[in-house]
Formats: C-alpha cells, structure tokens, sequence
C-alpha cells in the first residue's frame, strides 16, 4: 500500500498521450431544410451519419442474418429483416404474424409489380434512399406498393415526382385511374385539370381508349365535367365582356363630366377659355364622346329614334342623370329634366335602369373607388 501511494503523484504528473488520427474520419449529412431522398425534401431534420445510412444499405444488401423471404413474380426473392419490415409497416408487421416458414425464416409474397420494383421499395424501407433512375423507373409502382402497405412518407414522395414533370397527355389517364385508386386526391385533380384542358389531344391517346373501353362510367364523368367546363368557360367569357361594357359606360360618364365641367382640349362649356397649349386629355373615352357630342350638336334628326348616333347620346344622358347624386349643381346638360321624367317611367323601366347603374358602380368598384360620388356634384 505505501509503494502504491507513492506512485500515484507520479502518475498523476503525466500527460495524456494524443489520440492517433482516424484514417477514415465519419462524416455527418446536415439539412437544415430536410432530408433529401432523390432530391424530394422529408420535413424534419436529419442528423445522420452517412457512415449509418450506408450500413443499413449493406445490411439489406447483404442480408445478414435475414429472417424473412419475400417472394416476387418471375420466381424472384428478396432477403430482408422482420424487425425492420414490421416498424416500417403496419401492414407488413400484420402479414409476418400470420406468415409461415421453416425454422425462424418466414416467408409472405408481393406479386403484381417487377421484382426490381420491390427490391427498391424494400431499400427504401431500409435507408429512405435509392437511385434517381430507379425512382423514375418505378414511381408509379412504388406509389401502389406505398399506398398497399401503408407507408405515407414514401407515398409523398411519389406524387411529388409526379407532379413535377412526369405527367404527359399519353400517360395522364392511366394517372388518373392510379391517383383515385392509391387516395391521392392533390395528384388526381392535377390530372383531372390536365385532361379537361388538352382533351383533345388526349381524348385520342390509347390510354383513353382503354379507360373507355373498361371504365365507362369513369368515361361518362369526364365528359359530364368536360360540359361543366366549357359551360363555365363560356359564362366566365360573357361576364368578361359585360364587365368591359360597364367599363367602357363608366369612363364615357367620366368624359362626359369632364367635357362639360371642365372642357377638352376644342369642346367645353360655353364660358370656357381654350387655350393653345393644353396638356393631352387623359380620359381615354374623351375622343369618342366628343365626336358624338358634336354630332348631336348639329344633326337635324337629333329626336329619339331619329339617328342611331344621336340615341346613343340620348341614352348616355339619361344613364349620366341615374347616376349623378346632384342635378341641380350638375353642368351636364339636361340632367333635372331626365331626374324629373325618371319618376313618371314604368316599373319595369325603372328596375333595368336600376340594375343598369348597379352593374355599372359594380365593375368600376373593382378597379378603384367611384367617380360619381364626387365628380358628379360639383358646383360650377
């Protein structure tokens, strides 16, 4: 005991020796915006060593101690773990409690889909990770082998890819069919939408032809909502139009103001002083209405019904009087007397007057606040 307590302090005034370099130092995958799996973002972060990616990469390569069998079409097998498989899938884990086998090797089946498909599908199960051209391969087959057995990550996945790029008018139907059969409901009104718009094209691709031939009542839907569409398409065009007429009355009720308060440019009010250099007009229906005022200034058929021309101008002043707020301060010209035989009209006249007006003080509203409600009633 007294040797040892005298070497302690000896032991104690060593250093350390350095550690030795690793030859092969682990590197670490940081993604502060996901982990990426064939350029596709997983929300989350990962953390993981590539080292530890890479090892359950070999452990599904190699089979190491693999505990079940998967059989696939053409005779193939896949080697794989259960312990991973069941924590992967819930189905999965159901289908190995039921599977039977020699020893501790069980065995279940995937048949449907190529062998090298469910290959993929499994190393996915694994490390979250396979080969571009694979994902491209086999993304319609691991969106079915995903939705199957029930695995929500890679199933996003999947519609993503196909989102971005995959489809084309040959193969959107076959999609279509795909994405309502796997309850993928974004994808499916992509392809939907795809399809209304380039039905024609479409409408003669072979995997049109054979939805037609196995699927008509899936067939009858489309073109039930292709009806839908162009009946909307039509109606969205016919409120487009009205709305430019609106429009087009509201800024000629604004020239109309502005010619009779203010003047433009050779025409205005008669105490108005023209100068010669004036700045340009900036009300764009100026131009026009001015040439129909100075119409309805000289025509010898100036009564309504006389001139198309001039009742054109008769219906601009009465719209002008339905819609200015103060006719006995308003320099529009006959404005209280359009005021005054408004109220004697019949009530069918008046209610398309009204609406008239409505739709008027509606389309403009969108654009910006109304005109009327001060430009309308200012005093000379």
């Amino acid at each position: 005991m007294e040797n040892i307590s005298e070497e302690l302090p000896l032991v104690a005034k060593k250093e350390a020796p350095v550690p030795p370099p690793l030859r092969c130092p682990p590197t670490t995958s940081y993604h502060q915006k996901g982990l990426f799996v064939n350029a596709s973002t997983l929300r989350g972060y990962s953390c993981v060593r590539t080292a530890t990616r890479d090892l359950w990469d070999q452990l599904f390569e190699e089979g190491y101690r693999a505990d079940v069998t998967i059989s696939t079409d053409n005779g193939g097998s896949i080697y794989a773990h259960a312990s991973v498989l069941g924590m992967a899938s819930q189905v999965m884990k159901g289908m190995l409690k039921q599977a039977k086998g020699r020893g501790r090797r069980r065995s279940i089946s995937i048949h449907g889909v190529p062998h090298d498909a469910v290959r993929v599908f499994i190393r996915l199960l694994y490390s979250s990770c396979c080969e571009k051209e694979e994902m491209e391969d086999y993304v319609l087959h691991l969106l079915v082998l995903s939705h199957v057995f029930v695995v929500p990550s890679l199933k996003q996945i999947c519609i993503q890819q196909l989102e971005h790029g995959f489809l084309t008018p040959e193969n959107v139907v076959d999609i279509f069919q795909l994405a309502l059969l796997c309850d993928a409901p974004r994808l499916s009104h992509i392809c939907h939408r795809m399809i209304l718009k380039n039905f024609q094209e479409i409408s003669i691709t072979e995997g049109w032809k054979v939805m037609k031939k196995c699927h008509p009542a899936l067939e009858k839907a489309l073109m039930v909502s292709l009806a839908d569409e162009e009946n909307m398409q039509r109606e969205r065009t016919r409120r487009s139009k009205e709305r430019k007429i609106y429009l087009q009355l509201y800024e000629a009720m604004e020239a109309l103001v502005h010619i009779c308060r203010d003047g433009c440019q050779t025409i205005g009010p008669h105490d108005k002083a023209f100068r010669d250099n004036q700045a340009p007009c900036n009300y764009s229906a100026c131009k026009g209405l001015e040439m129909i005022v100075r119409h309805f200034a000289s025509c010898k058929l100036r009564v309504p019904g006389g001139c198309i021309h001039c009742k054109r101008m008769w219906q601009l002043l009465e719209l002008h009087s339905r819609l200015c707020v103060d006719s006995e301060a308003c320099r529009v010209p006959l404005c209280r007397n359009f005021k005054e035989r408004s109220k004697k009209q019949s009530k069918k006249d008046e209610i398309k007057w009204r609406i008239l007006v409505k739709n008027i003080l509606k389309t403009k509203s969108i654009g910006g606040s109304p005109f009327f409600s001060s430009a309308f009633c200012m005093s000379p």
